[in-house]
């Protein structure tokens, strides 16, 4: 059974808080609709995600804010569907249709 849509796309909503939605045009909440064939021709995950969010969403040049070589950057948390990205694979979960993706930056100036 195919977790995408017949489109070929994964209908998901990405929030950002604590800040990080100043890299994202000011905009807490997208809906996204996410190729089902990430990378490599595997299942679109949050790995391809999070590529796809800085190519398509990001509209800050500061990148490093949200990534560090390719990865979410640490003070990040990460929940899918409110649970903690951690329980679910992290950057290895497959995208589902109408996942809620939360990523809350813990990072604070000083």
């Amino acid at each position: 059974m195919s977790s995408a849509t017949d489109s070929g796309e994964i209908p998901i909503t990405v929030d950002f808080s604590g800040g990080l939605e100043m890299l994202f045009d000011n905009q807490r909440r997208h809906s996204v609709s996410l190729p089902a064939v990430g990378t490599g021709g595997q299942p679109a995950n949050i790995a391809f995600l999070i590529q796809h969010l800085c190519k398509n969403f990001m509209k800050d040049p500061r990148a490093e804010l949200f990534v560090l070589d390719n990865h979410i950057r640490p003070g990040i948390l990460v929940l899918i569907n409110d649970a903690d990205w951690e329980l679910e694979g992290e950057e290895a979960y497959e995208i589902q249709p109408h996942d809620n993706i939360l990523f809350v930056s813990t990072l604070h100036g000083g």
